[in-house]
């Protein structure tokens, strides 16, 4: 009889373990403020506009309530289309430059103050991994991130 009460024990422990991992993580207010769809407003680099960017970049970044983001970003310069159904390397190269895609999950670590998208995809095949963002809340329901190894900064509002 012992071993039956056992075993129930350790069935009752496992379910609870995998219904607790399937979930996100207790968020605190600012993890649950990154919720949401942002866009673009700028991207900086030391100060000034990024010049593999253009002007006006644009883009979208989400976070999602269980741990999921993905962010997109176009850069504002000229592109030439590609002239036929296969890009030529200069093409391909020119399509590339200042485009940002990538997808994972992210965590954010409220005392830091950082973000960090822990990234599963990307179009930067070298680009895989763990990057680190500092992040900030301003006013206007905007969001400021800025890489940990740099001084960008990107500025992103909220899509309502």
């Amino acid at each position: 009889m012992r071993k039956v009460g056992v075993l129930i024990l350790v069935v009752v422990a496992i379910v609870l373990i995998g219904r607790i991992a399937g979930q996100p993580a207790t968020q605190g207010a600012d993890a649950k403020r990154f919720i949401g769809t942002w866009r673009l407003v700028s991207i900086t680099r030391d100060g000034k506009p990024d010049p593999d960017r253009g002007e006006h970049p644009t883009g979208l970044i989400y976070y999602d309530g269980t741990g999921r983001m993905a962010v997109q970003i176009m850069p504002d310069r000229a592109r030439p289309k590609f002239a036929g159904p296969q890009p030529t390397p200069d093409e391909a190269r020119a399509a590339l430059i200042g485009y940002t895609a990538y997808f994972g999950t992210y965590s954010v670590d409220e005392r830091a103050h950082t973000v960090t998208h822990h990234r599963e995809g990307n179009i930067n095949p070298g680009a895989l991994g763990d990057f680190v963002r500092r992040y900030e809340f301003a006013a206007g329901d905007r969001l400021i991130l800025m890489p940990v190894e740099s001084q960008n900064r990107l500025t992103w509002e909220r899509v309502r």
